[in-house]
C-alpha cells in the first residue's frame, strides 16, 4: 500500500510546511482504528486554512484516507483527548517522512508522558467526571433513570480514562481493557451497572455510593492542577478563572468543578461588598489546610 500512496505523500513531505508523515494499516480482521480503510496517512503541518483537511482514495479493491492535521489540533486533540484514535495512530503508525525528528519526538513524549503535561489531563478529566457524576445524581433524584442511567455510564468512562492517565498511560480506545489491568475496581464497577440482574434503580444507587467514594478519594489529588494555580493568588472572580490561559480548557466544566470543591470544603467563596444591599460579589480562593 505505501508504494501506491508515494506520490501522495512525497508531494507533501517536499513541502517546507510538513512536520511529519505516518502510514497507519488495516491490521487483520479488525477495522476499527482506521474507520474501515485499508490505509490512512496521517500528514502533520505547521500551518493548515483548516484544522483538519480529509480525502478519500480508491485503487483497485483498496481504499485509502488521507488527513492533513495541522499542528495546533494535533497538540489540542492530545491535550483534550477528544480524537480518541490519534494516540493509536501516532503509537502504532510507521514515519514515512519526519522532519528533525519532530515524530521521533512526540513518540517518545507519548511515551513518557511528563508529568505537567498528566496534571493537566487529570484535571480536565476530572471536571468531565464530576459534571456527569453531578448531571446523572440530579436525574436520579427526580426518578429519570434511563436519563442518569446514560450520565453514570459516561462518569464511569471519564473514570476509567482518569485511572489510566494517573497511571501514566494515555487513554486508548479500548480504554476497559486498560482498566480491567490497572484498576479492576472500576472494571467491575462498569460490569455490574451493565450486566446485573437488579432494577435500574437498584443499580444506579449502588454505583452512585461507590462512585462517591471513588471520586472523593481522588479529589484533592486530581484538582491539584486548579488549586496550584488559585494559590498564585488570593482570590478569583470568575471571570479572572475563565481568562486564565491555563484554565481556559475547562471550559463549561469550570463552573461546576468550583462548586463541586466548595461543596468538599477545598474551595471556599468570599462575599464582597456590592453598591446594591444584601447583594455580593462571590469570589473565590482556595480554602487554608488547617495546621
Amino acid at each position: 500500500m505505501e508504494d501506491i500512496l508515494r506520490p501522495i505523500y512525497q508531494e507533501r513531505a517536499s513541502q517546507a510546511n510538513t512536520l511529519a508523515v505516518l502510514l497507519i494499516e488495516k491490521k487483520q480482521n479488525e477495522g476499527s482504528a482506521t474507520d474501515t480503510f485499508d490505509a490512512v496517512l496521517l500528514i502533520i503541518v505547521k500551518e493548515l486554512e483548516v484544522p483538519v483537511s480529509l480525502k478519500h482514495y480508491i485503487y483497485e479493491n483498496q481504499k485509502a484516507s488521507l488527513h492533513i492535521v495541522s499542528e495546533a489540533q494535533l497538540k489540542e486533540w492530545l491535550l483534550l483527548g477528544s480524537n480518541r484514535k490519534i494516540v493509536e495512530w501516532i503509537a502504532q503508525g510507521r514515519i514515512l517522512f519526519d522532519r528533525n525528528e519532530y515524530m521521533s519526538n512526540l513518540k517518545n513524549e507519548l511515551r513518557e508522558f511528563p508529568f505537567y503535561k498528566r496534571k493537566l489531563k487529570i484535571g480536565l478529566e476530572f471536571a468531565k467526571l464530576v459534571r456527569r457524576y453531578m448531571d446523572g445524581k440530579v436525574f436520579f433524584d427526580n426518578k429519570h433513570y434511563l436519563d442518569a442511567y446514560n450520565h453514570v455510564v459516561h462518569a464511569l468512562h471519564h473514570l476509567a480514562r482518569l485511572a489510566v492517565i494517573e497511571n501514566g498511560f494515555h487513554p486508548e480506545i479500548t480504554v476497559w481493557n486498560q482498566v480491567k489491568q490497572i484498576e479492576p475496581e472500576i472494571f467491575k464497577l462498569y460490569e455490574e451497572l451493565i450486566t446485573s440482574d437488579e432494577s435500574i434503580e437498584k443499580r444506579l444507587e449502588l454505583l452512585f455510593l461507590a462512585s462517591e467514594f471513588l471520586i472523593h478519594s481522588r479529589t484533592r489529588f486530581c484538582a491539584s492542577h486548579i488549586l496550584e494555580i488559585m494559590e498564585d493568588q488570593e482570590e478569583w472572580t470568575i471571570n479572572d478563572l475563565l481568562s486564565n490561559p491555563d484554565l481556559e480548557h475547562y471550559s463549561v466544566d469550570l463552573g461546576i468543578l468550583l462548586e463541586f470543591l466548595i461543596d468538599k470544603n477545598i474551595i471556599e467563596e468570599v462575599k464582597i461588598e456590592t453598591k446594591s444591599p444584601s447583594i455580593y460579589h462571590r469570589h473565590y480562593m482556595v480554602r487554608k489546610k488547617l495546621s
